[in-house]
């Protein structure tokens, strides 16, 4: 039988378990990650599969566009769902864990990997960096639920928001890593540079210009007399072209595509904040998303075995990702919201669900494709390692650690993914 035959048939069998798979485990300590991890090593096991398994760093420019198109998807559903207005008190423990907990993250990660992986500053840093940010796509259980729903919790909305907004803000330092990389160490940086291109402009490029154009599109969408508005086609996928179209001329405009379409998700939102289309496009871009990440994770399964991207592990990079995950994560965390008002229960939860995932391997393919980077196996297989602990951590410990905080609490349960409430938003 024709191999193209099996892929056809082992993709609709996919597509299935994609729509059915959630609700099965939607009462499980289980998540739609971890089901994903495993069927890809379950057939990486075969060995007609796993001959035909290749190690993420020999197909680079595949697995960047692959995961990146994932993760802009991830981000404008993410920016679509989250009904709370942008501000600096609203929004306060957000910025407390962009401006603090992240910067301290990747510092922490990035001294621990060159001390005890024993790696140069740029691969360190990039490893660093990598491992910094909240996923988008697979922190999607802890997440705010569907738009317009009335509630949105603290912890879920923080790690939303924070979710949303990391992902670009790693850029500077990833990009950082490359110079350091290319330019063969400190002396050659130029550090105004850095901090004036890759940290000021293309992160208000990228903040502006997608807010622009979320703007533009939501007036096209909602505002335009209603024989033309958009919003009567009753297409979610419009969700999609908004993506591509934001990201695209961020891009072209050297900004940040990550925070320009997530800007984009939030201005269109804001541009008729009630309008029931929302829920449409959100809906689209969560389904699409939600297959994207099946067939990623399916892969990424598979390299785990059949890739051989585990085979440079060693027990100091075993070591690294534990103390990344149990304890800078959580310690960073922590110490970005020391002085909130939140109660104890909600920043644990926030500070231990950073989740790691395929922004993660995003990161690592484009900077490899950019610049040589020492001991590049060893990165491979410590990120791999940290996102296959994080999915399988994570994925088991989200329900009932959240449920046993509503009870603790005294909360209802009424949210569309775990049945949660959490404390009102301030005004």
């Amino acid at each position: 039988m024709e191999t193209y035959v099996l892929v056809v048939a082992g993709f609709g069998v996919l597509v299935l378990l994609t729509a059915w798979l959630p609700m099965v485990l939607r009462a499980l300590p289980l998540s739609l990650p971890i089901c994903c991890v495993g069927i890809g090593a379950a057939l990486s096991a075969i060995p007609a599969v796993a001959a035909i398994t290749p190690h993420p760093s020999l197909h680079l420019k595949l697995i960047e566009h692959a995961t990146e198109a994932v993760v802009v998807i991830s981000l404008m559903g993410a920016g679509l769902k989250i009904d709370r207005l942008i501000g600096w008190k609203r929004w306060a423990v957000t910025w407390r864990l962009l401006g603090i907990a992240m910067p301290l993250t990747i510092l922490a990660l990035t001294a621990l990997a060159s001390t005890l992986l024993g790696l140069g500053l740029a691969a360190a840093l990039l490893l660093g960096s990598s491992l910094a940010p909240t996923d988008p796509v697979l922190a999607s259980d802890v997440q705010v639920g569907h738009p317009a729903e009335d509630h949105e919790d603290e912890p879920r909305f923080a790690l939303t928001s924070e979710a949303g907004l990391n992902d670009g803000l790693a850029f500077p330092f990833v990009n950082l890593a490359i110079a350091l990389a290319a330019g063969g160490g400190l002396a050659g940086l130029s550090w105004s540079h850095w901090f004036a291109v890759d940290v000021l402009w293309k992160i208000a490029v990228g903040a502006v210009l997608g807010a622009i154009i979320g703007r533009a599109l939501g007036w096209l969408t909602f505002h335009l007399p209603n024989l033309s508005k958009l919003s009567r086609t009753g297409d979610g996928f419009v969700a999609l072209g908004v993506t591509c179209l934001a990201y695209g001329i961020v891009e072209a405009a050297d900004g940040y595509g990550f925070i320009g379409v997530f800007a984009a998700a939030l201005a269109l939102r804001s541009s008729s904040r009630g309008h029931g289309y929302h829920r449409k496009m959100h809906d689209y871009a969560e389904e699409l998303e939600r297959l994207l990440m099946m067939v990623l994770l399916v892969g990424f399964g598979a390299v785990l075995v059949g890739g051989g991207l585990l085979k440079a592990l060693t027990w100091q990079a075993a070591l690294f990702a534990l103390i990344a995950l149990l304890v800078v994560r959580p310690l960073s965390g922590w110490i970005g919201m020391l002085g909130s008002d939140r109660a104890l229960e909600e920043r644990a939860v926030v500070s231990f669900f950073g989740i790691r995932g395929l922004g993660t391997v995003y990161y690592l393919a484009f900077a490899c494709g950019q610049a040589t980077f020492e001991r590049a196996d060893l990165l491979w297989a410590t990120a791999g390692l940290t996102v296959l602990i994080s999915i399988l951590m994570h994925g088991v410990t989200v329900t009932p650690t959240l449920r046993l905080v509503d009870r603790r609490m005294g909360r209802g349960t009424e949210s569309s993914q775990l049945g949660l409430v959490f404390t009102a938003p301030p005004p």
